[in-house]
């Protein structure tokens, strides 16, 4: 009879499985843990590429039913605020095909479109205009005779026949049905111009001194690197679509200000002289996270960069605050909201990890300070670095520009300029490189077309957003007010320094309201049309943010208040020589209400 084996309890079938092999303790006891291992594993189920349910860990794929959290931009899609929705559902910068339907059909966007066309530069201003205004991309500032008469013939022929300067040193313009958006769109691109980027969540216009390279004083020429950096944007996919929107500024170290401190990224030429720990000569200090709409000017953040670093550092900045910013709340999306979560430190850190090179920590004081900027530099007659030639600042009240002065001043930078002109964040521009035997007739033209290249000293300081006849946000017309002020105030003072009147319709401060000598911002007063008053607003080496003096006064009411403090001001001014601005802050807005006879309170509002 043969011998049968009968297993033991809790001893598995392959320890017994040989009665005649021997084990010692040791091996048993790891063999029983083994396979009581696999017998308690969890049964794989899975699903092949396929769509099959299948028992293989080897060729399966996560099982279905486990939740994947779906994201964007390192934010959760459930929540994404709803433009960031639309920029997921389809990407701004694919959208030709709507172009087309939409000027096919000459119908005006549903509010996601209407969205997606400011990538392109395309803005749907209603209800304030029942059409599009077009913003262009003028890196640097400087645009060439051939592309200002581009753009007077595609607003005379499709647009309001006019443009007009912004305080980005950029040029929009106004009433473009949708019919004719493409055709706009590719004439803008024949005139070797962009459009893309300029408006919604992208990198607005780079700017840069408006004389670099030409300016006598100038640290260095920065035109480079705006124009470099422009130019990597529109070649980097990437750098569209940001949190918000995003500002860069190169500031020359000279003559004229770009007012860089009001920029998310700042870049200032500065020099660093002899026996200090880096070499002498000139390089760019970074400033950050300015933003004058929530009244917070750009802070050095203690880094000092070689000029041919600026670009490559600007790029790996705006990619962290791309990665990184707010895309749940549009009211926290700006680089300062990251900064404030973060700090500096690790803002820099999260930088440096995508520079090949590391970031210099230098003081800001171990710098030579920065020369003085002239207040009224961006007007009048002004030689250049380049023997024999001057430049020519011509007043452009409130930055427009009618058709036919465009043309005009095309032929006059052609005729007694070399072909090229320069925008100012003052709404004003300038031709540049003209011959010293040629001013004179220069002059002549630009007087012939009714453009002055000097003016009264509050006109020559004013910038205005909009206004009511152009945007839905305004409470107010922003550039006749203006204007009408200025000139009424230039008229009735003699005037011997430069007063910024800075005057903007609604709190998103296009115009900067906070940084002007006087600010006015929009508001309505008993239905009627007013402003608050702010007064002692500066920027660069005046920086500081205005105080407010009046709460809401109606417009027609302004001008006597206004006539009354600088009565006071001719009065109370220590010398001729003391300046509004200083004038203003030192002395409280108690003393200031006192001098302008304000009541305790005007149209029912407390002062």
């Amino acid at each position: 009879m043969s011998s049968q084996i009968i297993p033991k309890p809790g001893v598995s079938d392959a320890l017994q499985s040989e009665p005649n092999e021997s084990f010692t303790t040791e091996q048993k006891q790891y063999l029983e843990g083994f396979f009581a291992a696999v017998r308690q594993r969890t049964p794989f189920v899975g699903h092949t590429p396929s769509g099959h349910i299948t028992a293989d860990p080897d060729s399966g794929l996560p099982n279905a039913a486990t939740a994947q959290v779906e994201m964007f931009h390192g934010t959760p899609v459930e929540d994404l605020c709803r433009e960031e929705l639309w920029k997921r559902d389809q990407n701004p910068l694919d959208i030709w095909d709507r172009l087309l339907a939409h000027a096919n059909e000459d119908r005006a966007p549903a509010a996601d479109d209407l969205f997606r066309f400011k990538f392109h530069g395309l803005f749907y201003v209603a209800p304030a205009q029942d059409s599009f205004m077009l913003r262009l991309r003028v890196p640097g500032a400087v645009l060439t005779s051939a592309q200002l008469r581009g753009l007077a013939g595609m607003a005379a022929d499709w647009g309001s026949g006019r443009a007009d300067i912004t305080t980005r040193a950029n040029l929009q313009i106004r009433e473009f049905q949708p019919r004719d958006i493409v055709r706009v769109l590719n004439k803008v691109q024949a005139l070797g111009m962009s459009s893309r980027g300029s408006g919604a969540d992208n990198i607005r216009n780079i700017t840069a001194s408006p004389i670099s390279g030409l300016d006598p004083d100038e640290l260095l020429d920065v035109l480079p690197y705006a124009e470099a950096l422009n130019q990597y944007i529109l070649n980097s996919r990437d750098l569209y679509g940001l949190p918000r929107k995003f500002n860069v500024a190169f500031d020359n170290g000279g003559t004229i200000s770009v007012v860089a401190d009001t920029n998310d990224i700042g870049f200032l030429a500065v020099r660093v002289g002899e026996g200090k720990e880096l070499p002498a000569g000139v390089y760019f200090r970074v400033v950050l996270c300015g933003i004058t709409g929530h009244r917070q000017f750009a802070s050095d953040c203690g880094v000092i960069l070689r000029p041919h670093e600026a670009v490559a550092v600007a790029a790996a900045m705006i990619r962290v605050f791309s990665e990184n910013g707010d895309r749940t709340d549009r009211k926290k999306a700006r680089l300062k909201y990251l900064l404030d979560r973060w700090g500096i430190e690790k803002f820099l850190e999260e930088t440096e990890k995508l520079l090949a090179f590391p970031l210099l920590r230098f003081p800001v004081s171990e710098c030579e300070a920065r020369k003085p900027i002239d207040r009224a530099g961006h007007l009048g007659i002004h030689p250049q670095s380049q023997s024999g030639l001057s430049y020519i600042g011509i007043l452009v009240p409130v930055g427009r520009l009618p058709v036919e002065q465009m043309r005009a001043l095309a032929d006059i930078s052609d005729s007694f300029g070399s072909g090229e002109l320069r925008l100012t964040v003052w709404q004003n521009l300038i031709v540049p490189n003209v011959r010293t035997e040629h001013l004179e007739a220069a002059q002549q033209a630009l007087l012939a077309i009714g453009l002055q290249f000097t003016a009264g000293r509050i006109l020559s300081g004013t910038v205005a957003c909009t206004g009511n006849q152009g945007c839905r946000f305004s409470a107010t017309d922003t550039k006749a007010h203006a204007v009408a002020l200025a000139n009424h105030l230039d008229q009735r003072f003699r005037i011997l320094q430069p007063i910024n009147l800075h005057v903007t319709g609604c709190p998103h401060s296009c115009a900067q309201h906070y940084i002007g000598d006087i600010g006015l911002l929009g508001t309505k007063v008993g239905g009627e049309e007013g402003y608050q008053v702010n007064l002692g607003g500066g920027s660069d080496q005046d920086k500081g943010l205005a105080r407010e003096l009046v709460s809401a006064i109606r417009f027609d009411d302004l001008p006597p208040v206004m006539e009354r403090l600088f009565e006071a001001f001719d009065r109370r001014r220590l010398s001729e020589e003391e300046t509004f601005l200083s004038f203003t802050r030192r002395h409280s807005i108690e003393d200031l209400r006192s001098f302008a006879q304000l009541p305790a309170t005007i149209s029912g509002r407390e002062i």
